[in-house]
């Protein structure tokens, strides 16, 4: 029997365990449950796929989604390991359940309501199992973002398996879903593994949102050649966004439920080939994504919810390289947000949930220090030093003392019957004589043109900073209202500090750069085409035949022979017999 660390560098061609790999690999091949948080791109996949070739036996695998298993299982063939899905998509189950039955799969990836069946327990129980693995488990927890209550049979499954040890996981879970994995998987608590949620190569930026067309094809520019996400809130914005990126020549595709599934499935196609697609989408796009070279993720507003948040900008930089996520937001998406869980079904601790997770986001938004210390810290982990990758760090907002502006927003919202929206405030305070205004006689208040001295924009950007501290709130039909955080200002018991733009911006070049995007070299770029030409002849997308950060490792090592290549981390045994020549050809012309 081959150790984990064999196993580790023979077949996956990586010389150590990383963070708390090493550990919980070692459990699952004693035969110990975990339940491992890690983030994502800290090698979760791992820390199951090296016991399932340590230990007897066929791993299943439980996994939510049609497109992870067979990106999971193209990517383990490629490395020689026998796995195979069974999935309404597959058109060779009676084989696959032949190849489990005679004992030749390393690796069974299954849905959780194919391990629901009575007849696929059944054949499990027959055979020799290695272990269970539990993926994306914080679908298993009601108060996960993903809840899926097919997950919640996974229990009796794993039960119905004496001897045979459950591993779950999953990159996000705060400690009420935490908890709920636990109970819900039969998992004890003291076998709870949390690496951290830090994800140290993305930088994140948060920008308040004036155009957002006009702001995304300007962040766009800064991506050329890139592969990302962008995040758009409903259908029809997704089509826009997709249609116009498109004629601007950017190489965008939509992506949304309301897409034929061919269409669909042709989309997802293209952005898993190619290393410079784009794909502009709703939610429904992403969890089952495993590309690793994703440089990019853009939100063009608001996340339902933090951990919603930090799980879609997880999608860029799994392979470790430099990686953005660019969030624009507005009051209005605040509003909106607010609204729906206010309207979502559901008793009124669930709302409340929600309601908090919605403040975090908001808080992450508005923050005046390092993001990293909000994000972080909601998780559970210890609150950082100013991590120096993010904009706040790269360039510090200057504060003001808004405390007296906010007196004034605050009266004149009360004034005019807390029925109004932020434009139409912004106008009462600067003294303009709009129709509106003049129609209601509210430039007869003693508000009106008390605030000529602030832009529009600082007004927008006060309601946003009001709104995020509940001193302002949306009433039923979306004028502001005074929340419970407003008697405080009022009364001269709280202070409002407000954030100014930054005097000097950075130029798109040196963001770039900044963001790891410098002119790759030639020698990079060649063996990227040599890599794009194997993945073609084998019908696998290119990051299958080796990762980014593999070919950076090549173009800085420069090995000149076969052994020497097979040190390089991540070639394994399987990939140095069917590239290692043709990269090594490359590499030796380069000398």
């Amino acid at each position: 029997m081959r150790t984990p660390e064999q196993v580790l560098h023979e077949v996956f061609g990586f010389p150590a365990f990383r963070g708390l790999q090493e550990g919980i690999v070692h459990d699952v091949c004693a035969g110990r449950d975990v339940l491992a948080i890690m983030p994502t791109g800290a090698g979760k996949s791992l820390c199951y796929q090296v016991p399932a070739l340590v230990r007897p036996g066929c791993a299943i695998v439980v996994s939510p989604l049609i497109a992870l298993m067979a990106d999971q299982v193209r990517s383990l063939r490629a490395y020689g390991v026998a796995a195979a899905a069974l999935n309404s998509a597959s058109d060779d189950a009676d084989t696959t359940m032949a190849a489990f039955r005679a004992g030749e799969l390393d690796l069974l990836f299954v849905a959780p309501e194919r391990a629901a069946l009575p007849g696929f327990q059944a054949m499990v129980s027959r055979a020799e199992i290695a272990l269970v693995a539990i993926d994306e488990a914080h679908c298993v927890s009601q108060w996960g973002h993903d809840f899926r209550p097919e997950y919640r049979t996974l229990r009796a499954f794993c039960d119905a398996l004496p001897g045979v040890p459950r591993i779950a996981l999953t990159a996000t879970a705060d400690k009420a879903t935490r908890a709920d994995i636990l109970d819900q998987l039969g998992i004890a608590p003291d076998r709870m593994v949390v690496a951290g949620f830090d994800r140290p190569n993305i930088r994140y930026e948060v920008v308040p949102k004036t155009n957002g067309p006009r702001q995304l094809a300007a962040f766009l520019a800064t991506q050329r050649g890139r592969s990302g996400i962008v995040y758009a809130p409903t259908r029809a914005i997704t089509d826009r966004v997709a249609q116009s990126l498109a004629e601007s020549g950017v190489p965008a595709l939509p992506y949304h439920a309301g897409l034929d599934a061919a269409i669909r499935a042709r989309h997802q196609r293209a952005f898993v080939e190619r290393e410079d697609q784009v794909m502009v989408a709703t939610v429904a796009f992403g969890m089952g994504i495993d590309k690793p070279d994703v440089r990019f993720v853009a939100h063009l507003g608001l996340p339902k919810s933090i951990e919603a948040y930090y799980q879609e900008t997880g999608r860029a930089g799994r392979d470790g390289e430099p990686a953005v996520a660019h969030l624009l937001y507005g009051a209005d998406d605040i509003a909106r947000a607010r609204q729906f869980i206010a309207q979502a079904a559901g008793d009124a601790e669930r709302r409340k949930a929600e309601t908090a997770r919605l403040n975090a986001l908001v808080a992450f938004c508005e923050t005046a220090q390092c993001r990293r210390i909000p994000l972080l810290t909601y998780f559970g982990d210890p609150a950082p030093p100013p991590c120096g990758n993010c904009d706040i760090c790269l360039a510090p907002p200057v504060l003001s003392d808004a405390t007296e502006a906010a007196r004034k927003l605050l009266s004149a919202v009360y004034r005019t019957g807390q029925r109004f929206g932020v434009g139409h405030l912004v106008d009462v305070l600067r003294g303009v004589l709009a129709e509106k205004v003049q129609k209601f006689g509210h430039d007869k208040l003693s508000v009106f043109g008390i605030g000529r001295d602030l832009a529009p924009t600082g007004w927008q950007a006060l309601v946003r900073q009001l709104e995020a501290s509940e001193a302002l709130v949306r009433g039923e039909h979306g004028g502001l209202e005074l929340g419970p955080a407003a008697r405080p200002i009022l009364k001269g018991e709280a202070q409002v500090a407000l954030r100014e733009a930054p005097t000097a911006a950075r130029t798109p070049r040196d963001r770039r750069g900044r963001a790891g995007g410098e002119a790759d070299d030639p020698l990079f770029e060649a063996l990227r085409k040599v890599r794009r030409d194997l993945a073609a002849a084998s019908g696998v997308p290119p990051y299958v035949v080796f990762h980014d950060a593999t070919l950076r490792a090549m173009a800085a090592q420069r090995p000149a022979t076969l052994d020497a290549l097979a040190q390089v981390s991540g070639v394994g045994a399987r990939k140095l017999e069917a590239y290692g020549e043709a990269f090594l050809k490359v590499l030796q012309g380069a000398r």
